[in-house]
């Protein structure tokens, strides 16, 4: 397989609804002879040629195919349902695909859920030699490594306290151990990290991205948080339900699964975007909002951005004000932009507000606009009456000259650009 450490090629697996197998013993028996032999499943409904009715069978995965290099982060993003779980159990053989091949270079150790393997009344101690034998390693290199693998899990109190009596995360933090110290060349990690705590999460992704950056190990691994996915992983597949829509680029794969990687019209008509605040009051609400001066949210890095909101009031209204949160595809906040001046309006009166938006400071890239109308009153309280989600998506674009024509790396250095520091032996301040 050369520098191949995994191959995929046109993986199925089709589960049946409603159902475990064909009922009996004998069905399942004389369904799998035919199978063997080629011939038509002797239970299936007639006129079906799969051996399931179409209403009856659910494709997990539909036709998957995709090669893993030796050495590479892999990240799996998609929305719940896609199949992302259940391509990694067929990569671990806890299940066998409907159709298709996997071939390996290597050995495997994974980590699907929570506590794999460990069984509740057996201490921390017993855990880690039974979870490591299931896991491949011998009693020798388990001796050998207990103390490390103790030592990383933070578990040295703990460790002869029957597991059932631990809490999620000192589940995940044992079970990751036992994991992250085989000796495989493959890892492979399903939503492990949501339980641990920040600082062992980081502890974690350190662990893995040395495993595929030092030690040379091929690491998969499948999250929803898309900072994790950032930092760990080289390359990214996208899933949407049971087929690969995406195999790419990290931040282009986050945009893809976020909705974001189409672009938006000059005109956006937000009366068809779902309101989803809960404290939304009536009085006035957001129309439109529409680009300027071009036909595309599309600037040049170190240009700022034009454009209007349309309103409408159904009250007669003071004080309301404005702003648009900025923030990355992903959904992290990077600012606010807020427009000072607070303005009134009359029931029925329809508004244009044309806006200027300083973001020269955005490196290259993809942002989203959340427009919102809000109200101060007497008292100093506030009130919302709109609020539309990612309204806009817009892209920053570079030029000539930006960052010295070096590439702006936005995964490890940021979304924006600040000042150059000041060097005060040389300033003489």
């Amino acid at each position: 397989m050369s520098n191949q450490a995994i191959k995929i090629e046109n993986i199925q697996k089709e589960y049946r609804l409603g159902a475990i197998g064909g009922g009996t013993l004998k069905g399942d028996l004389q369904s799998l002879w035919a199978k063997i032999r080629n011939k038509e499943d002797p239970n299936s409904k007639i006129g079906d040629t799969s051996g399931l009715s179409k209403g009856d069978r659910f494709m997990a995965l539909d036709g998957i195919s995709f090669e893993v290099k030796k050495g590479e982060a892999l990240g799996i993003i998609g929305h719940n349902g896609a199949g992302k779980s259940t391509l990694l159990k067929l990569l671990c053989r806890v299940t066998a695909p409907t159709a298709g091949k996997i071939s390996y270079d290597g050995r495997i150790a994974s980590m699907l859920e929570v506590g794999t393997g460990f069984h509740p009344e057996l201490t921390g101690r017993e855990n880690v030699y039974m979870n490591g034998a299931i896991l491949g390693m011998t009693k020798a290199e388990i001796d050998k490594k207990f103390d490390r693998i103790v030592e990383f899990a933070e578990m040295e109190k703990f460790i002869d306290t029957p597991v059932k009596r631990y809490s999620s995360g000192m589940y995940v933090k044992l079970a990751f151990s036992v994991a992250a110290h085989l000796d495989s060349e493959i890892m492979i990690m399903d939503e492990v990290l949501a339980v641990g705590d920040m600082a062992f999460q980081k502890k974690c992704l350190d662990k893995m991205r040395d495993a595929a950056k030092i030690d040379g190990r091929t690491v998969l691994y499948v999250s929803h948080n898309m900072n994790t996915i950032r930092q760990l992983c080289d390359r990214c597949i996208v899933l949407s339900k049971g087929k690969v829509i995406f195999d790419g680029n990290v931040e282009d794969a986050i945009e893809v699964y976020m909705g974001q990687g189409v672009e938006t019209p000059p005109c956006v008509d937000l009366a068809s975007f779902k309101r989803t605040q809960a404290s939304l009051v009536d009085g006035v609400k957001l129309k439109s909002i529409k680009v300027l001066d071009s036909d595309i949210w599309k600037i040049k890095v170190g240009d700022k951005l034009r454009f209007s909101i349309d309103i409408e009031a159904t009250e007669d209204l003071t004080n309301i004000g404005y702003r648009s949160r900025l923030s990355a595809v992903d959904g992290s906040s990077i600012s606010v932009l807020l427009a000072p001046n607070l303005f009134s309006c009359k029931a029925g009166e329809k508004i244009t507000i044309p806006l200027e938006a300083d973001v020269t400071q955005l490196v290259p890239g993809r942002y989203c606009l959340t427009p919102v109308l809000y109200g101060v009153n007497p008292y100093g309280g506030w009130q919302f009456y709109d609020h539309v989600e990612k309204a806009v998506t817009f892209e920053v674009e570079t030029k000539p000259g930006f960052n010295e024509n070096m590439e702006w790396e936005q995964k490890w250095w940021g979304s924006v650009k600040l000042p150059e520091i000041t060097d005060l032996r040389i300033s003489g301040e």
